[in-house]
């Protein structure tokens, strides 16, 4: 993005305060997901990849990560 502001011919609608807001908010929570990434990805290319006996198998990942999917989806009455 740039830091010039618009064109004057080409006026921005300004968005509603709870929106502005929520949008910062995924703007801080993508930001801070990049971060993570990059500190693991800064760690592997500093001390290499780990053991395989220190990694969990992906199979084991996925499924917990649809059990948290499961307890966060609302049940049908």
């Amino acid at each position: 993005m740039s830091d010039q502001p618009a064109p004057a011919d080409h006026a921005r609608q300004q968005l509603e305060p709870a929106a502005a807001d929520g949008l910062r908010a995924y703007a801080a929570r993508t930001r801070a997901d990049a971060d993570r990434f990059a500190s693991a990805l800064e760690d592997l290319a500093a001390n290499g990849l780990p053991a395989v006996e220190e990694c969990t198998p992906w199979e084991e990942l996925r499924e917990a990560h649809l059990a948290r999917l499961a307890t966060q989806r609302p049940t049908v009455a």
